[in-house]
C-alpha cells in the first residue's frame, strides 16, 4: 500500500485524478486533547482496483504541503465521495478554508435509498460490497508514527470499498429519481457556517432547568467565555469547565475567589489564574446585563396546542410513507415536526422540499380532512374522502 510523504508524490497522484469522475476520501484525526481536530491521515482512492489507485497521505511528515490535494478538493469536475462527511469537511474548512465540491455523502444517500437511519460504513460494506472490515484499529492513536500495517489496512479500506458503495448508490439515485433529495440534504454540509461555533451562541446548547432570563444571561456569559478561551488555546471546552459546573456557577453566582473555591464541580485548574478571572468576570457581565438585553427562553414549543389524536394519525401516516418509500422516518420527519404540524404549525422542514413530496402533502391533506387512513392486512392505505 502506498503512503505519500512528499509534495511531489501527492501532486503526481492528484494529476492522475484529473479527468476521473470521482475520488473517495476519508480522514483519521484526533480531537480528545484539542478544540479543533488534528489531521493525522488522509485516504484517497480513484475508480478502479489497481493498488496505485488508492493511497494514504501523511500530513504529519515535515515538508509535505497539502496544496495539490486542496486544489483537488476545489476541482468541480470531480465528485468527492465521503461517508458521514461532517467531521472530515470540518477539518478541510477549518484548516484550509475549502469545502470539497461537488460533494457526495454515502450515509445520506443510503438513508434516502432505504438502508435505515444513520447507517454505518461497516453495514454498507457488508450489504453492498459483500465484504467485512477489521475494526480493531479504529480507536488507535493516529498521531503516532510509524503507523502499523494493521492501521494502514484499516484506513485504506475506508476508501477502497467506498468506491463500490458510491457507484451502487449513485445508480440507485438515478433509477429512483432521488438525486435531488440528496443534494437538498447536502446543502447543510456545504455551508461553511455549519463548521463555525460563535462563542456568543454557545449557551444555546447548554441544558438548564431554569428559564429565568437573569440566570440564562449568566449562562450565556459563562458559555461565551469558555468557548472563546477553548478556541484561543485549542483545548477541549470540558478542560476549561464542564456543563454541570457552568450551570452550578450560574446558580451560585460567586463574586470572589473565596466563593469560587467552594464550587463542588469546578476543576482545580479553573479555581485560579486566567480561567478563574474569566469566570468571575463573566458572572459579573451576566449580573450587570441590562434587563432588555437578557436572553429570552424559547417557549414556542410549550405554547403548542398539540392535537394528540392528530399527532398519532400523522405518525401512522409517516410509518406508511416510510415503508412505501424506503426512506428513514427520522430523515423525513422527526417527532417534533409531527407535533408541530398537529398543532397547526406549517413552517417545518417536513413540509418543504422533497419531504413535502414524500410525506408533507398528504400530512396537510390529513390535517384538512381530505384523506383518511385504513388498515389492510399489514399495510396502511390512504383513502380519499
Amino acid at each position: 500500500m502506498k503512503t505519500i510523504t512528499t509534495t511531489e508524490e501527492l501532486a503526481a497522484f492528484c494529476d492522475r485524478a484529473k479527468g476521473q469522475p470521482y475520488v473517495t476520501v476519508d480522514t483519521e484525526f484526533l480531537r480528545e486533547r484539542s478544540y479543533y481536530s488534528k489531521l493525522c491521515l488522509v485516504q484517497l482512492a480513484l475508480p478502479g482496483k489497481d493498488d496505485a489507485d488508492a493511497v494514504l497521505v501523511d500530513p504529519l511528515v515535515d515538508g509535505l504541503a497539502l496544496d495539490p490535494m486542496i486544489e483537488l478538493m476545489r476541482d468541480e469536475s470531480i465528485v468527492k465521495v465521503f461517508h458521514a462527511a461532517r467531521q472530515d469537511i470540518e477539518i478541510f474548512w477549518i484548516d484550509h478554508q475549502v469545502i470539497p465540491t461537488p460533494l457526495f455523502d454515502t450515509q445520506v444517500a443510503a438513508m434516502v435509498c432505504g438502508f435505515g437511519e444513520q447507517v454505518g460504513y461497516e453495514t454498507l460494506v457488508r450489504k453492498i460490497a459483500k465484504a467485512s472490515l477489521d475494526k480493531s484499529s479504529r480507536f488507535t492513536d493516529w498521531s503516532r508514527r510509524p503507523l502499523t500495517d494493521a492501521q494502514k489496512t484499516y484506513a485504506l479500506a475506508d476508501v477502497t470499498h467506498l468506491r463500490q458503495i458510491y457507484e451502487f448508490l449513485d445508480r440507485k439515485l438515478e433509477q429512483t429519481g432521488r438525486r435531488r433529495w440528496v443534494q437538498e440534504e447536502l446543502a447543510i454540509l456545504m455551508n461553511p457556517d455549519t463548521y463555525v461555533t460563535h462563542p456568543e451562541e454557545a449557551w444555546m446548547k447548554i441544558k438548564t432547568r431554569s428559564n429565568s432570563p437573569r440566570f440564562l444571561g449568566i449562562v450565556r456569559a459563562l458559555a461565551t467565555f469558555r468557548e472563546a478561551y477553548a478556541q484561543r488555546l485549542n483545548i477541549p471546552r470540558s478542560r476549561v469547565f464542564k456543563d454541570d459546573a457552568l450551570v452550578e456557577l450560574a446558580s451560585t453566582k460567586p463574586t470572589n475567589m473565596g466563593e469560587l473555591g467552594r464550587s463542588r464541580l469546578l476543576l482545580r485548574e479553573a479555581r485560579k489564574g486566567d480561567i478563574a478571572d474569566g469566570i468571575l468576570a463573566a458572572i459579573q457581565d451576566g449580573l450587570n446585563c441590562p434587563k432588555e438585553d437578557l436572553p429570552e427562553p424559547d417557549t414556542s414549543r410549550d405554547k403548542l396546542q398539540v392535537n394528540p389524536a392528530l399527532a398519532d394519525l400523522l405518525r401512522v401516516l409517516l410509518k406508511a410513507k416510510t415503508e412505501s418509500s424506503g426512506v428513514a422516518s427520522k430523515l423525513i420527519a422527526p417527532a417534533a415536526d409531527l407535533d408541530a404540524i398537529a398543532a397547526g404549525e406549517r413552517d417545518v422542514p417536513a413540509l418543504t422540499g422533497w419531504r413535502r413530496e414524500v410525506f408533507g402533502e398528504d400530512a396537510l391533506r390529513l390535517c384538512d380532512g381530505q384523506i383518511a387512513l385504513s388498515a389492510k392486512g399489514n399495510m396502511v392505505q390512504v383513502i380519499e374522502l
